[in-house]
């Protein structure tokens, strides 16, 4: 029930009550309930890039169709379509756009090929933690640029998940020195890509129903996904047994609920306040459920899988960082927009690495020097 449609069937309510309680009132002891005027349900559907139910990013886009049904006590609903279901997982975006479905749920970066600059509002190299995408996009005017980006393509859209840090990737055979990157196949999205590429090796697109068979094929060398918990949903210890981390590409992904413009347009106001609301409680859910999930899932890795926790060498995290910093920046000279998100983006890092060197990075290490494992 919305909060004009409460207000009046409290005023009825109080009206109803005191007529009751008069003696030229409605017969003795009977009050009738007002009528409860509900507006006509709105029914929408979403695409997502995910395996239907996929742990942590299919039950993310299924989180937050429900708690939008939930906030607006049913006058909305949404059917939530995975990964091919209507539309293959990369064809979400356009089907969007031109009105084929309402609303999709995916990683941003995805649409590197509309604009470079969709890389920044889901993870960069060496870029933004989970904490400090929230809060660029939040209060350091983010948001509204990502609104002028996806405003181009019909489109707006908003956070509504949260992976946390991801892993470096699963390795068939170790990579100890720069020279281990020149001829090999990863599968790896967005600007990580880009990293791979000037390392010598091979980026492959591909969705995450796609990456296990390429993995047992040969078709790939390594990939990277996500972290422990949905790396183990998907069993890739049983094909490339070294596990990197942490990873430079994906410090923090956030992942975006889009929805067509003309859609969102249409909405009454109350109905979008409980979609953007219903998504910031995605979105903080997801975090905290990845963080907790990661960490049980890496003891079942390592314990009861023999997974091979291995770490970059200084070499390659020396090599990876001018890369990246340099492919990041070249990013921003596509268009005047992507350089205005470029800018406003490594603004906000900078104020976050300021803030990390004195707070969290230094606390970790206090903590394991003091507890150890």
């Amino acid at each position: 029930m919305d909060r004009r449609t409460f207000l009046t069937g409290a005023c009825v309510a109080s009206a109803g009550a005191a007529a009751g309680c008069s003696p030229e009132g409605s017969q003795e002891g009977t009050v009738t309930a007002p009528a409860v005027n509900r507006r006509q349900t709105r029914r929408l559907r979403m695409v997502t890039t995910w395996p239907k139910g996929f742990p942590g990013l299919g039950t993310a886009a299924e989180r937050t169709a429900q708690f939008i049904q939930e906030m607006s006590g049913g006058e909305i609903e949404i059917e939530v379509y995975g990964a091919g279901e209507i539309v293959g997982a990369f064809e979400v975006f356009d089907a969007v756009s031109n009105g084929v479905a309402d609303m999709y749920h995916a990683a941003e970066y995805y649409w590197q090929g509309r604009s470079p600059a969709y890389n920044f509002f889901c993870a960069v190299p060496l870029g933004m933690t989970a904490a400090e995408i929230m809060a660029w996009v939040e209060f350091g005017g983010g948001q509204e640029l990502w609104n002028e980006l996806s405003g181009q393509f019909n489109l707006i859209a908003f956070q509504a998940g949260n992976t946390g840090h991801q892993m470096g990737g699963w390795f068939k055979q170790e990579v100890n020195s720069l020279e281990d990157f020149r001829g090999l196949r990863m599968r790896i999205p967005g600007l990580g890509g880009s990293i791979i590429r000037e390392l010598g090796g091979a980026a492959v697109a591909l969705s995450g129903g796609e990456i296990y068979s390429s993995l047992q094929s040969g078709a790939i060398d390594a990939t990277e996904w996500v972290g422990p918990w949905n790396d183990l949903a998907f069993g890739f210890y049983r094909e490339a047994p070294y596990y990197y981390g942490p990873g430079f590409h994906e410090p923090g992904s956030a992942l975006g609920l889009g929805i067509n413009l003309g859609v969102w347009e249409s909405l009454p106001a109350d109905h979008q306040a409980i979609i953007k609301a219903a998504c910031r409680a995605a979105n903080n859910q997801s975090l905290a459920e990845f963080t907790y999930q990661n960490g049980l899932a890496l003891r079942t890795l390592t314990q009861e899988h023999g997974v091979q926790l291995r770490s970059f060498s200084d070499e390659i995290w020396t090599e990876v960082g001018r890369i990246a910093e340099q492919v990041v920046a070249d990013t921003a000279n596509a268009d005047p927009l992507t350089r205005r998100v470029y800018e406003s983006y490594v603004n906000t890092r900078r104020l976050g690495r300021d803030w990390a060197n004195i707070s969290e990075a230094p606390y970790y290490q206090k903590r394991e020097l003091v507890l150890g494992r």
